[in-house]
């Protein structure tokens, strides 16, 4: 019992408190998140990728291996949640929140900052592959099953190249294959965005939070967020003997895997009307609940 509660209030007690300010930032002060999002889109998320990745010693093998397991578990748990919905029967907006919120994954602000704070800056670099990974997912396949038909090929296209962490990995890539570095300016300026991003991200996630006041549709909730935190995590480990990912990859890649919804999803879910109410309901309910699942996990990953 000492040694959970140790392991929650040294890795995961600092992620709650820093998304606590920004609930209480979202409610006295009347943020709009929108502006911090797209702060933390188009300027802060690629420079920690560049950055991250650039200083990493990641060979192309390790990229492809998370590239593959990032891919793996959202598709698997976004089918599974798909499956189980149709076997309740559930409605069609219903079913397509609860594939929505039990496939795509908070791998940003919630699990990059897990990784930097239990495992350091080289589980860094593993967590930000899964996560640009994700953010591809989240803009593609997630957009089009947000949409359920209501995008053509070229709007999903059009919303995948204007991800700019895309280019920041395939920046990132060309650096290290030709061995180049970046100016000692950028360098540092790239730095020192990268070092803002996650305190960032934890808040952003405070002030979305803060602006939901009633959870929806119980029984979809427990389906979403039983995929979520408890059978993400065991695909996960099938998936990592599978693929052969091991060290401080594996420990990475297991935390990626088992964090809540992703808070994006309720953009899509607002965007495109597919039950956006549940859709933050399972967003609210999954964070609130992760130290629960992410707790005896750091015990099992040796933190």
């Amino acid at each position: 019992m000492t040694l959970m509660l140790t392991l929650f209030f040294n890795n995961l007690f600092p992620i709650l408190l820093i998304a606590s300010i920004g609930v209480f930032s979202g409610k006295l002060l009347n943020i709009e998140a929108r502006h911090i999002s797209r702060i933390i889109l188009y300027i802060l998320s690629p420079a920690l990728v560049l950055d991250v990745l650039t200083k990493s010693q990641l060979s192309n093998g390790d990229m492809w291996k998370m590239f593959i397991f990032a891919s793996s578990i959202m598709t698997l748990t976004g089918l599974l949640a798909f499956i189980l919905g149709r076997s309740l029967n559930l409605k069609r907006d219903m079913l397509v929140g609860v594939i929505l919120t039990s496939g795509l994954i908070n791998a940003g602000n919630y699990g990059l900052s897990l990784n930097k704070l239990a495992f350091g800056e080289h589980a860094l670099s593993h967590a930000s592959l899964f996560f640009v990974t994700s953010a591809i997912i989240l803009n593609t396949i997630g957009v089009g099953i947000a949409s359920l038909g209501k995008n053509t090929i070229r709007e999903s296209i059009n919303s995948l190249i204007k991800i700019p962490t895309i280019y920041a990995v395939i920046l990132s890539l060309l650096l290290i294959k030709f061995g180049w570095k970046l100016p000692t300016p950028i360098e540092r300026t790239t730095s020192l965005l990268s070092e803002a991003t996650i305190p960032m991200m934890l808040i952003l996630l405070g002030i979305q939070l803060s602006h939901h006041q009633k959870l929806e549709q119980p029984k979809a909730l427990i389906l979403s967020n039983s995929i979520r935190l408890l059978v993400s995590p065991v695909l996960a480990l099938i998936l990592m003997h599978f693929i052969q990912i091991k060290g401080i990859a594996f420990k990475a890649g297991m935390i990626e895997a088992s964090m809540p919804t992703a808070v994006m999803s309720i953009v899509l879910a607002t965007e495109f009307d597919a039950n956006p109410r549940f859709v933050t309901s399972a967003v609210l309910t999954s964070t609130l609940l992760s130290p629960i699942t992410l707790t005896p996990l750091l015990a099992f990953l040796g933190v």
